[in-house]
């Protein structure tokens, strides 16, 4: 059962600042930079000032985490954890595929609402694997979105075309949901940071290894076509609708 990132979160704001109480592991320090970036905002974090946040030295973090780009990429793996903790979200369908999706957005929003200065990392850090998006950033949740929909009669392609369709609307809604929140939304780490690749074995998510050569293929020309093209559908009938007597906005 995955650790829920959300309740030891929680537990770590419950004991503020100050003192060491417990010995700092890296699961802490994750939680406390977390904490730091929901009230500072992510510009404000330095190791410094996440060492006088934690009431040590800032080299003292470095026992648990090898800098900054370490830190960021525990800050996003943690919050994405959230999900599991969610209790509306489900690992795989129990109520069809559509409720799926439906509540895996959702919890997504959650996390986004819940750490908006946080959301904008989770969509610009470099991902675990080139063919892993934001912001479902987890092999695990991806095989769990593959397998969900490859149940439910979906073939490998279509499969992999609504995984890319699904995650471009939800990070492009709740990028801009949170930047109407005041939260900047532009990378803020370094923009010469590289993709680190997964280096984990993926004998544990066969479907995301089968599907590794379609999730490999650069598509962003026909999904941005497709996507406008939906748009315009979508828009002819709402001018259809408004034609209607008796229509109001």
């Amino acid at each position: 059962m995955p650790d829920d990132g959300a309740a030891y979160t929680r537990a770590v704001r419950e004991d503020p600042p100050g003192p060491v109480r417990t010995p700092l592991d890296r699961r802490r320090v994750l939680a406390a930079a977390i904490e730091f970036i929901d009230e500072h905002g992510l510009e404000a974090l330095t190791m410094r000032r996440m060492g006088a946040h934690l009431g040590v030295e800032g080299m003292a973090l470095y026992r648990h985490v090898t800098g900054r780009d370490d830190l960021l990429d525990g800050v996003v793996e943690l919050v994405v954890d959230e999900l599991y903790g969610d209790p509306e979200v489900y690992l795989a369908p129990q109520h069809g595929w559509q409720d799926y999706l439906q509540r895996l957005a959702h919890g997504v929003r959650r996390i986004a609402i819940a750490h908006p200065a946080v959301f904008p990392l989770i969509a610009t850090r470099p991902p675990a694997a080139p063919w892993v998006r934001p912001p479902l950033r987890s092999l695990r949740w991806l095989e769990s979105f593959l397998d969900a929909l490859t149940t439910h009669g979906f073939s490998d392609g279509a499969a992999v075309a609504a995984y890319r369709a699904y995650t471009s609307f939800l990070l492009g809604h709740l990028l801009l949901e949170v930047s109407q929140r005041g939260v900047p939304i532009s990378p803020l780490d370094d923009p010469e940071a590289t993709p680190h690749v997964e280096d984990r074995s993926l004998a544990a998510y066969p479907l995301v290894r089968r599907f590794s050569p379609l999730l490999s293929e650069d598509e962003s020309t026909a999904e941005f076509e497709e996507s406008l093209e939906n748009l315009l559908e979508r828009l002819q009938r709402v001018l259809r609708e408004s034609r209607r007597p008796g229509f109001t906005t």
